[in-house]
């Protein structure tokens, strides 16, 4: 059967949800419950994206000793309190319930352990928009032997999908690097956590500004890949 429609993989924090806070405070308050110095603001946002465990080793700079217990206290925190402090970027919503209504598969693949994510998810009732929620396990580590890191978590959301092709949305380098790593394009948005330059410079297609924005130009690309796909029809080589 002749593949019409292109799947979309989103990112999940900066790119469909915006922390507000949820994530940093949660960082924060972990480290001086241990007595261990706080980063300043920016470097606490570079810390949301990647994975959390090298984030507070290499941002940090969290003694390897003390890894376990900064998360665990993370965690607490942020399941009490810093779900409840996001929120959905303007447009997303819609931009979902329009992807579902048109039947286009859509999925999340983030480094954010699965089980929390599909939380957060279902927290803003968008979870059963998704055809499958990827994440690492709890302890971060690899999931059903799927490969640890961004390009595992995306390869895992490509076989729930049945395809080799897809686009990826994220706000961060290793969004864009772990879709080129599965062979993909990836569009940047704007709105999240990454520094001026960074998508670009990783080698995103484009970079949006608004959810408006990323509904167009999925849409030019669904387009070109049907007009494609029609091709190879007539041409009777499916």
């Amino acid at each position: 059967m002749t593949q019409t429609t292109v799947p979309v993989i989103f990112d999940l924090d900066g790119t469909l949800v915006d922390p507000a806070g949820g994530i940093t405070d949660g960082i924060s308050r972990a480290l001086q419950a241990l007595d261990l110095p706080v980063p300043g603001q920016d470097l606490l946002h570079s810390m949301i994206g990647p994975k959390l465990s090298d984030a507070l080793l290499n941002v940090a700079n969290v003694p390897a000793e003390l890894l376990d217990d900064v998360i665990r206290l993370y965690r607490e925190y942020y399941v009490a309190t810093g779900i409840a402090q996001s929120r959905i970027y303007p447009g997303v919503r819609d931009l979902l319930e329009t992807f579902a209504k048109d039947g286009l598969p859509v999925a999340v693949a983030t480094q954010k352990p699965q089980r929390l994510a599909r939380t957060v998810l279902e927290h803003h009732g968008i979870d059963g928009l998704f055809h499958g929620i990827h994440g690492s396990a709890d302890d971060e580590t690899a999931v059903a032997g799927i490969p640890l890191g961004k390009t595992g978590v995306i390869a895992a959301a490509l076989k729930d999908l049945d395809t080799r092709h897809a686009v990826m949305v994220g706000d961060r380098a290793q969004d864009v690097s772990g879709a080129i790593a599965n062979g993909l394009d990836c569009i940047g948005v704007a709105w999240g956590f990454a520094p001026d330059g960074e998508l670009e410079e990783a080698g995103a297609v484009a970079v949006v500004e608004t959810a408006e924005g990323l509904a167009e130009l999925i849409g030019r690309m669904q387009a070109i890949h049907a007009a494609a796909m029609g091709e190879v029809t007539n041409d009777g080589n499916v």
